[in-house]
């Protein structure tokens, strides 16, 4: 799927990158540790830029927190998206965060934009 999604960025004329959030956390004597956190693509196109997590399925609260804990700690108003295998339209969460179906993405051109 990630595949899938590169490629069309690739074609809808986006530079896409890998991207990484660094994160602080305590660890459980209570020494803070350094931890990077991944962002699937970061899609850009002159002033455009979109953070896209590529995730086959969100079954619980648990699997969302862990997809959007990186977007939790990029600072900017840039767009932030899930893609999912399962068919579905765009809805937005109370974060801002857009979850899409791969279906939907790929069948529209302005998948993004909405």
């Amino acid at each position: 799927m990630e595949n899938l999604i590169y490629n069309e960025l690739r074609y809808r004329g986006y530079c896409v990158d890998v991207g990484a959030v660094e994160c602080r956390e305590k660890d459980n004597t209570g020494k803070e540790i350094r931890k990077w956190l991944e962002i699937d693509f970061i899609a850009t196109s002159g002033s455009k830029k979109y953070y896209i997590q590529s995730a086959y399925a969100i079954p619980d609260n648990e699997k969302y927190k862990q997809e959007t804990k990186s977007f939790d700690k990029i600072k900017d108003s840039f767009k932030k998206i899930i893609i999912v295998e399962k068919s579905m339209k765009p809805r937005r969460d109370e974060n801002g965060y857009v979850t899409m179906g791969v279906k939907e993405f790929l069948l529209n051109d302005n998948s993004l934009e909405e």
